[in-house]
């Protein structure tokens, strides 16, 4: 061919050699979409764990924690625990008493007891009690590792560096009176006598009928049904629970009035002025800490059965009680009847048109601290 001349090609081969080649095939599409979809998962992982992850508890003491205030004592694990004593010194004291107090409180909130109770019968019954932090509330330390018998130990541990004596009473409301369960199975031998005032009931107790648990668990509000549940079956959710939006948290955690009775509501200024002073510290350490673990604690798997528990005054040394107003909305008194039915070496006091804060009524803390010491 000569220099200079031009080659000639067909309109379809010149098409051919300037088609691009083809992207959206079927196959990379796929790859791509897969990418993109393992991306999400991670994502979602990544997110899920750090939703179901509380934050690290403020310790008290520590650099960025709140201020220690408190008498404290040092337990033989290291953890520190936060009390507070009321009545005539226990030097002198003819009944020494250790008060456990119900969720989302704290020492200070003893004031249900001390603050109807008669000086007359502080003096004349030589009446002394110490109400301390439970672990994670207040000024006591959290306790990672805590079980149902870890608390009765606490307990008996603050017994002993207080110098208490070989027995001494327990008395717990609400929560706490839960918790005095515990030391009826594990510490027995150190109890002069106990007092459970409204203790919840955990719906998946065997010892409980199934159709009356049931019914109590429905007559719940829905929302608090749901965190029952999560508190039960799925415990590492509790945090992500009842801090999410897409749902209501438990009624309690949130504070809401509609587990109130209308004796509760009755009792709400005397209760909200008692506790004005110090409601700041029960969650000063993190809600993961304090309330949150004692929805697990309450409605978890248990150890054991309180329906099972043996009378530790059987030779007639002490004695226990459980209180119970019949108009209780949170703690439905169909249950405490069951159990004191099958514990009848139980002292059971049922209060008639009370709710569950029926210890800050008139008179009540009198009557229950006299029978437990008489």
């Amino acid at each position: 061919m000569a220099a200079g001349s031009t080659r000639k090609i067909s309109a379809s081969s010149a098409r051919a050699h300037t088609r691009k080649p083809k992207s959206n095939s079927p196959s990379r599409i796929s790859g791509i979409f897969k990418k993109l979809l393992l991306v999400f998962f991670v994502g979602f992982l990544a997110w899920a764990y750090q939703a179901t992850k509380p934050p690290p508890p403020k310790i008290c003491g520590s650099k960025d924690g709140p201020p220690v205030t408190a008498s404290r004592i040092q337990l033989k694990d290291g953890r520190y625990l936060a009390y507070k004593e009321f009545g005539v010194p226990k030097d002198n004291a003819k009944h020494k008493i250790v008060f456990v107090h119900a969720l989302d409180t704290c020492r200070h909130d003893v004031s249900a007891i001390t603050s109807g109770l008669s000086p007359d019968i502080v003096e004349s019954q030589g009446i002394y009690i110490v109400s301390f932090d439970r672990p994670g509330y207040g000024e006591s330390d959290p306790n990672p590792a805590q079980t149902l018998r870890s608390i009765s130990s606490d307990i008996e541990e603050l017994a002993d560096q207080l110098g208490l004596g070989s027995k001494f009473y327990v008395a717990g409301f609400s929560l706490g009176g839960q918790i005095v369960w515990t030391c009826l199975k594990y510490i027995p031998h150190r109890l002069a006598g106990a007092a459970l005032i409204a203790p919840p009931v955990n719906y998946w107790w065997k010892g409980i009928p199934s159709n009356l648990s049931e019914e109590a668990y429905k007559k719940q509000l829905l929302q608090d049904q749901w965190a029952l549940r999560v508190a039960h079956y799925t415990p590492w959710l509790i945090y992500w629970w009842n801090t999410q939006k897409l749902f209501p948290c438990m009624s309690i955690i949130a504070r809401s009035p509609k587990v109130l009775s209308r004796q509760d509501v009755e009792l709400l200024p005397k209760i909200l002025s008692l506790k004005q002073a110090t409601v700041a510290q029960v969650r000063q350490q993190g809600d993961f800490e304090s309330t949150h673990r004692d929805l697990a604690f309450a409605f978890g798997k248990w150890e054991f059965d309180p329906t099972e528990v043996r009378n530790p005054f059987a030779e007639g040394s002490g004695s226990v009680h459980l209180w119970q107003g019949d108009e209780d909305i949170l703690v439905p008194a169909t249950l405490q009847r069951e159990i004191a039915r099958q514990l009848p070496w139980i002292y059971y006091h049922e209060v008639r048109g009370a709710g569950h804060k029926f210890l800050y009524a008139d008179g009540i803390a009198n009557s229950i601290i006299q029978a437990l010491v008489s």
